[in-house]
């Protein structure tokens, strides 16, 4: 390698990580083979062993292909809650040779028809709670949300032909005394015509084909959004995603005897490869929680002796904040870790004091299927994005003129590396766009603003792009504003990021209505509009009324002036609070 090392690379670890040239479904027959009875999966008290974790996955796999038609390369949506069926539907889907696309629970219907059109999906695996949003997709769809089609001219496109429906409770055999979310103990409903239930697919006992994706094939493809506003899909392989599956559990020191609390959101690839995919390839056994509950979170540490969690910033505060914390022993957590957004230093300092550990942060993305960057578990700095993990070659350069810039100065954040997407999904412009060459070598354009210390450390200073992180999920303003400019009341909409003591930052909606409309229409009624058609993290919780919004001489809509407008404003009144 021809890049530079930080001198506090872990002194246990290669520099170079050999990759195994399998597909991703073999960790599933390794683990099933080495330690069959182990539970891989604890889903409140009731043990999913690697034995039962392979057997089901096939049969899921079975179904998919012999009832589906799901044939090699075809993409299935997958649409739950954090739950065992999650888990094993995803690996059912790469054991049929297919594609995950895994899809945020919170998602509206208005947002499910962008994801089945632009994937051509025609399967999807979706939670009962769920399949209300996405029965309108079945069958025909009526073009997107904005009322066009991909690809047809008739304005209509292919929806989901088959549906299989799982209901959570199916997994609760041992319910623990715990106060259990409604959602979870729900008794399986009957459903629409054509739907098959999880059970049912269990109870065909299909065997499926022969398993012949190899490790350049496609394995997911998580959706992100950007600057033009509708999510893209991230092609990665099986290589790409084994990539930092391994590296990431090497890099905590995770083996066959970790006990990992998984609460962050599997369909995020945060979650999906510390708390699923990394869990897997070293047979560790993953306590899966569908949602964050701090009471429950210390809950489970306590009762199975976790060892590991992979975390966000906002759910350690969280966490940390609550009264009820002393009456738990936490005592089995060795390993902490996770990124988001940086950790406060008084946080930093409480979790040292009271716990004798360090949040181990880290940076990656969609495109990268997770960490490019981790802090070194024994040299962690505080809200520091880490140092490059293996073979990972990551440069700050002028975003201009892409020459490097002097340590210590900011650049935008490059990267290449094996971890790296094939490109966006049907994107070839979106794709060139986002990767350029220095000195031979392919890199992505993170459209984020960094400095690097004389440690080799990388810090965060600001984005290129405009994107707002509320409480780790990224919320892209674009793809917000044209949704909400598909209300009558709305001439002109500008999205922003404001200040909020619990998310960090929310999302903001800067709206001009539209003269014609008559009807009255209220901020708060907006809101209310908004949370029914996106995603509760999208969907603005301010809406501020304006006469008019600042343009460029192009006409273009000068959102950084209101986003400093907005940032000097929460500056003022934290002044005046203090």
């Amino acid at each position: 390698m021809n890049f530079a090392r930080s001198p506090f690379w872990p002194a246990r670890l290669p520099a170079h990580l050999t990759l195994p040239a399998t597909n991703l479904f073999y960790n599933a027959e390794v683990a099933a083979t080495r330690y069959p009875d182990k539970p891989f999966i604890v889903f409140y008290d009731t043990p999913v062993t690697f034995a039962r974790f392979k057997d089901e996955a096939e049969r899921v796999a079975g179904y998919l292909q012999q009832r589906c038609g799901v044939k090699a390369g075809d993409r299935v949506l997958l649409d739950m809650q954090n739950s065992p069926q999650w888990m094993i539907a995803y690996y059912g889907i790469l054991r049929a040779n297919a594609v995950v696309v895994p899809i945020n629970p919170m998602n509206m219907t208005d947002e499910l028809r962008h994801y089945v059109e632009d994937a051509g999906a025609r399967t999807a695996i979706v939670a009962q709670d769920l399949y209300p949003r996405i029965a309108p997709l079945v069958g025909k769809t009526n073009g997107t949300a904005d009322g066009k089609a991909d690809g047809k001219a008739d304005g209509t496109a292919d929806g989901i032909e088959h549906v299989i429906v799982a209901t959570y409770s199916d997994y609760l055999t041992t319910r623990p005394d715990i106060a259990l979310p409604e959602f979870i103990t729900a008794p399986r409903q009957a459903e629409g015509p054509g739907v098959a239930h999880w059970a049912d697919v269990l109870a065909a006992h299909l065997a499926p084909g022969p398993l012949t994706a190899g490790p350049d094939d496609l394995c997911v493809m998580p959706y992100t959004s950007g600057t033009t506003g509708k999510p893209k899909g991230c092609m990665h392989t099986h290589r790409s995603v084994m990539c930092t599956a391994i590296g990431s559990a090497q890099w905590v020191g995770a083996s066959q005897d970790s006990i990992q609390l998984s609460v962050l959101p599997l369909f995020h690839v945060t979650g999906m490869q510390g708390g699923m995919n990394g869990a897997l390839y070293c047979a560790s056994t993953v306590v899966l929680l569908p949602r964050w509950d701090r009471d429950v979170a210390a809950w489970a540490i306590q009762r199975y002796r976790v060892s590991s969690w992979t975390s966000i910033s906002t759910m350690v505060v969280d966490f940390l904040s609550n009264p009820k914390l002393g009456d738990y022993d936490l005592s089995s957590l060795r390993s902490l870790s996770g990124g988001g957004a940086a950790m406060p230093d008084a946080v930093v300092k409480k979790l040292k004091d009271r716990f004798a550990l360090d949040f181990v942060e880290g940076y990656g993305m969609s495109e990268t299927i997770a960490a490019t960057h981790i802090n070194p578990p024994q040299h962690a700095k505080a809200q520091c994005l880490g140092i490059p993990v293996f073979d990972v070659d990551a440069r700050i350069v002028d975003p201009v003129t892409l020459e490097p810039v002097p340590r210590g100065e900011p650049g935008e954040i490059v990267v290449s590396g094996p971890q790296v997407m094939q490109g966006y999904w049907r994107k070839p412009d979106a794709t060139r766009d986002a990767f350029v060459e220095i000195d031979g070598k392919r890199f992505l354009r993170t459209g984020d603003l960094a400095r690097m210390d004389e440690d080799g450390y990388f810090f965060m200073v600001d984005r290129l792009k405009r994107m707002i992180n509320a409480s780790g999920y990224k919320v892209w303003p674009a793809e917000v504003e044209a949704m909400m400019y598909h209300h009558p009341a709305i001439l002109e909409v500008c999205v922003i990021g404001a200040r909020d003591a619990h998310r960090g930052e929310t999302v903001k909606a800067m709206v001009v209505r539209n003269p014609k409309y008559q009807d009255p229409v209220t901020e708060d009624d907006i809101v209310a509009w908004a949370r029914e058609r996106m995603a509760a993290y999208k969907a603005p919780r301010v809406v501020e009324f304006v006469a008019s919004l600042p343009k460029s001489g192009s006409g273009k809509i000068m959102w950084r002036e209101l986003q400093e407008q907005e940032a000097a404003k929460a500056a003022a009144q934290g002044d005046t609070k203090a």
